[in-house]
């Protein structure tokens, strides 16, 4: 059986082409996204998120559960809590928060809505 263009896509979270984030009000932090699901709106449902060096989420609230699985690099949550590699995170809808990373990271990421910010 083959398979079209249309109905699998494959990309390599290492050398895949992310696309930047940009929030509707136009600001961009330099996070970037890889996401292959292009019938959903860019950071909602299945995607890998990766973060910079030094960048801080923009406070928000969740719309929908979110799901998380560090790939690499370091979160740390506003509440302290570190995140590793391997560290799997569940927020349920209606959690609000923000994270920091020092040295970068990469996530697999499930958002089942958009998010809120709250700045």
């Amino acid at each position: 059986m083959t398979f079209s263009d249309q109905d699998r896509k494959i990309a390599n979270i290492h050398d895949a082409e992310y696309r930047p984030f940009v929030y509707p009000d136009g600001q961009a932090f330099g996070d970037d996204i890889l996401q292959l699901d292009t019938d959903m709106p860019l950071g909602e449902g299945f995607h890998v998120y990766r973060m910079p060096p030094g960048m801080t989420t923009r406070r928000h609230i969740h719309n929908g559960h979110e799901q998380f699985l560090i790939l690499e690099g370091e979160l740390i949550e506003d509440d302290g809590r570190i995140l590793k590699p391997g560290d799997l995170v569940f927020y349920r809808d209606g959690t609000e928060h923000h994270s920091y990373t020092p040295n970068g990271c990469l996530l697999a990421v499930h958002i089942a809505g958009p998010e809120v910010s709250t700045r």
